[in-house]
């Protein structure tokens, strides 16, 4: 392991502020699935809180991910928070060093700055901030991982796999996703839609536009599919969830020629799903209902289904963090299901899990930052969830 000695002064009682952990981590040039040393500067930084950690590599050349399973304590009940350390590649346009980790008229720039390593640093100031004041009540673990930004597979779904092989439990877990759409506080994500990725092709004949009868179109066959598909609206929503969409992304057929009829033609779509549905009915039901459209023709569809909708209904552990985010802010967050996927999606086999973390307006964008005084916050914030815990959320 290796941690530069601009580093160094990361010590227990230095921790307790985020900013330097969170500058420390945004200098690391982590673009997914590249680690570039974040978990070892994060490694460093809890085994010096007295955390046992446990590197956990998965997946073979450009593919292989480093995570990082850390815990602190051995009784139960184990509260985790879940997070990565990769980012998405910088772009253009950048006002500033995308890893130098700046601080301008009282914010923080940088990469990965609200998702999410800003989030990682302040909850590592909550556990610091608690273990001056008392040992924690069963356990506290961190669940890292170097491919949320990317195909996760080699991340968040093996170390769970490789957690259950151990016997570990988790118990309760709150991922530091960057919930809040415009200030901290705002939402807190209880459950996602699921997410379902297809592609249509759809085949005909190949002919000249002048003998018809010679060729077979395949595009107005694969309009009349995708019209079967969006006739109608799937749901009209549930009591935590907004209805489901279907979204046809792209029709390409690739002729380059107008007085060529093509042999085949392409389509994908996406569907955002609530509860109402899974991903295995969906499928079933795209292909009934493209098989009769479709009147005998032929085509391929294939499908992705990268989550299931999930819920963790509004109780104990949601009403943690609300409590705790009422007490630091003056408001409690909206219970959302809204947004893309996260690693929640994974995490929700193995125990309760709700996401909570700092402003998302700049997340993925060119000089992605976040305010200092949110991040003190939500340190704030989650050093109450962990003093109150297990007594309010067991």
């Amino acid at each position: 392991m290796t941690v530069d000695t601009a580093d160094l002064a990361l010590t227990p009682a230095t921790l307790a502020d985020p900013l330097p952990l969170a500058r420390a981590l945004i200098r690391r040039a982590s673009v997914t699935p590249r680690d570039a040393g974040a978990l070892d500067v994060l490694q460093a930084a809890l085994e010096s809180l007295g955390f046992r950690c446990t590197r956990l590599p998965f997946g073979e050349g450009e593919a292989r991910v480093d995570n990082l399973y850390a815990r602190l304590g051995d009784e139960g009940p184990n509260f985790c928070f879940a997070g990565h350390t990769d980012v998405v590649p910088v772009g253009e346009g950048w006002t500033v060093d995308p890893f130098g980790a700046e601080v301008i008229d009282g914010r923080l720039f940088g990469r990965g700055a609200a998702d999410m390593k800003g989030a990682i640093a302040a909850f590592v100031a909550a556990v610091a901030r608690l273990l001056a004041e008392r040992d924690p009540r069963g356990s506290i673990s961190l669940l890292i991982t170097g491919d949320e930004e990317g195909d996760a597979v080699n991340g968040t779904v093996k170390v769970l796999e490789w957690l259950a092989e151990q016997g570990e439990t988790l118990d309760h877990c709150l991922v530091g996703e960057p919930t809040n759409p415009a200030r901290l506080g705002d939402m807190m994500k209880i459950g996602r839609r699921g997410s379902l990725n297809a592609r249509l092709t759809v085949y005909g004949a190949q002919g000249h536009v002048a003998y018809p009868h010679l060729a077979d179109n395949p595009i107005p066959r694969l309009m009349r599919m995708l019209g079967a598909l969006i006739e109608r609206p799937l749901d009209a929503g549930t009591e935590h969830f907004q209805p489901s969409n279907l979204e046809i992304v792209t029709i390409d057929v690739g002729n380059t020629a107008s007085n060529v009829i093509p042999g085949a033609a392409h389509a994908r779509f996406n569907i955002r799903f609530n509860d109402l549905h899974s991903g295995e009915r969906l499928t079933s039901w795209i292909r009934e209902r493209l098989e009769v459209a479709a009147d005998g023709g032929l085509f391929d569809l294939d499908v992705r289904v990268s989550g299931d909708a999930f819920l963790t209904p509004p109780g104990p552990l949601s009403a943690l963090v609300s409590d705790a985010c009422e007490a630091v802010l003056g408001h409690r967050p909206e219970l959302s299901t809204s947004g893309g996927t996260s690693d929640a999606r994974f995490i929700k086999n193995a125990c309760p899990v709700v996401e909570f973390g700092l402003v998302g307006r700049t997340m993925h964008k060119t000089d992605e930052h976040v305010e200092l005084a949110d991040l003190a916050a939500l340190a704030d914030i989650y050093h109450r969830v962990l003093a109150a815990y297990p007594a309010t959320a067991g």
